[in-house]
């Protein structure tokens, strides 16, 4: 069951950084992988500024931000 809640928040959270950062999205697999690294990368991120995201809703809103520094770091490599 955690493992589709993760599936679930991974889509959510890839879907909305897409749209942040005026993109039209990844496709289904491509948004759960955004928002699943994101989601990782936005735990490293809150650990680190000593912010904890509580419940369903702290755990998306996490991954959102995660997802749009990944999609801001891939773009600059991209760029570079």
């Amino acid at each position: 069951m955690d493992i589709l809640l993760s599936l679930i928040i991974g889509l959510i959270a890839g879907w909305i950084a897409g749209k942040i950062m005026g993109g039209g999205g990844y496709g289904i697999v491509g948004d759960i992988i955004v928002g699943i690294v994101g989601s990782l990368i936005g735990g490293f991120l809150f650990r680190l500024l000593g912010i904890t995201a509580y419940g369903t809703l702290g755990s998306i809103i996490m991954a959102v931000i995660g997802a749009i520094v990944l999609i801001a770091l891939l773009r600059a490599l991209k760029h570079a």
